[in-house]
């Protein structure tokens, strides 16, 4: 097939003026590679720490993926509002992940940066609050401006306390340790506390277990009852200072931690010996003796266990099973003879209390 040789200029003439359209505008300007500004910065006080934590940017300001970044500078300030960043108080590093591949990670990045409080800031006032921000720059030293601004309060934090140990009794796990003072004096408004928590062996979770207001004592202690027995557990102990504000929310300051202790929760104590034992004879012939005691009431009583013995002879015992009820019928028993009987408590674990005072009682 012939085609006209002017048809054939007048369509390439066309597609040359479509393609010439489409590529008319104004050059797009080179990114500033000025990494945008965290927006989730959040700051931890634990005891004199303060940790910082945010997520790396991963777009610049005109929304393209970051490539390369620099380092990040930490900002600090008493004043109630930063407005640059000054002089920085720390440095954090450009992430590994940015630095050697030249592109944004597949997913999103945490940063931190952790701080010792010096202690001419601790000593500003009770309700002094220190402002923090995190500036990100870029491979060239720039950036966009400070990220949010969080706060954090300066009041001295009660220290942990000292010689913190742990003991299984019969009535539970008893926490003790020794107070230590601040180092210097502060407002009365102020709330003190030490607090104690548990975890069992394995698992992250704490469960506070009490509470002791600081002061007055040197020596404290908290008995804990809501463990369960035969397991391992993990104890330690903190401080809280509460410092009341009007209007409000109280600010709260968490001091540092003791070591934890290691228990095993071992049931080792036997229940409580019965008493006010009485036997009381009854029937005609052989008849039988009916005993009674006031019940025990220890949480993991399993039951008792009944024991005779006649003039110059050993106790024995005389229930097949345990007794449920603090009642027990003693049959047969024989005419002339007078009785000994003594009653044990025995929990859950097989301990086994001690005998009671006897109760004798003669058959006619």
């Amino acid at each position: 097939m012939r085609i006209h040789l002017g048809k054939l200029l007048l369509t390439v003439a066309a597609l040359i003026w479509i393609d010439g359209c489409a590529s008319i505008g104004p050059p797009l300007p080179p990114s500033l590679e000025l990494p945008h500004p965290p927006s989730d910065l959040k700051a931890l006080r634990k005891g004199d720490r303060v940790t910082l934590t945010w997520t790396v940017p991963a777009l610049t300001t005109d929304r393209q993926s970051v490539r390369y970044l620099g380092k990040t500078q930490i900002c600090r300030s008493v004043d109630a509002v930063l407005v640059a960043c000054g002089v920085p108080v720390g440095e954090v590093a450009t992430p590994e992940d940015f630095a050697s591949k030249g592109q944004p990670p597949e997913k999103k990045l945490q940063a931190k940066f952790s701080e010792t409080l010096p202690r001419e800031l601790q000593h500003r006032g009770v309700t002094a609050m220190a402002t923090y921000a995190v500036e990100v720059l870029n491979r060239a030293g720039r950036g966009a401006g400070l990220s949010n601004q969080v706060h954090v309060p300066l009041t001295e934090a009660l220290p942990a306390p000292e010689n913190f140990s742990a003991k299984v009794t019969a009535q539970g796990v008893v926490l003790a340790w020794t107070a230590v003072p601040l180092s210097v004096s502060t407002s009365d408004s102020l709330h003190r506390s030490y607090r104690v928590y548990r975890r069992a062996d394995g698992g992250p979770q704490k469960i506070l277990v009490g509470e002791r207001e600081a002061g007055g004592e040197d020596h404290q202690s908290i008995t804990d009852q809501s463990f369960e027995w035969e397991k391992n557990y993990y104890y330690r102990a903190d401080t809280l200072t509460v410092v009341p504000q009007t209007g409000k929310p109280d600010i709260l300051i968490e001091g540092d931690d003791t070591p934890e202790v290691k228990v095993f929760a071992h049931d080792i104590f036997p229940p409580a010996v019965p008493s006010g034992v009485e036997a009381v004879f009854s029937g005609s012939g052989q008849g039988f003796i009916d005993l009674i005691w006031i019940p025990v009431n220890d949480s993991d009583l399993a039951g008792y266990n009944i024991y005779r013995r006649e003039e110059g002879s050993a106790a024995v015992k005389v229930n097949p099973e345990l007794v449920k009820i603090p009642a027990f019928r003693d049959l047969p028993v024989t005419s002339g003879k007078r009785y000994f009987y003594s009653v044990s408590a025995v929990d859950v674990r097989g301990n086994e209390s001690a005998h009671s005072e006897e109760a004798g009682e003669s058959v006619p």
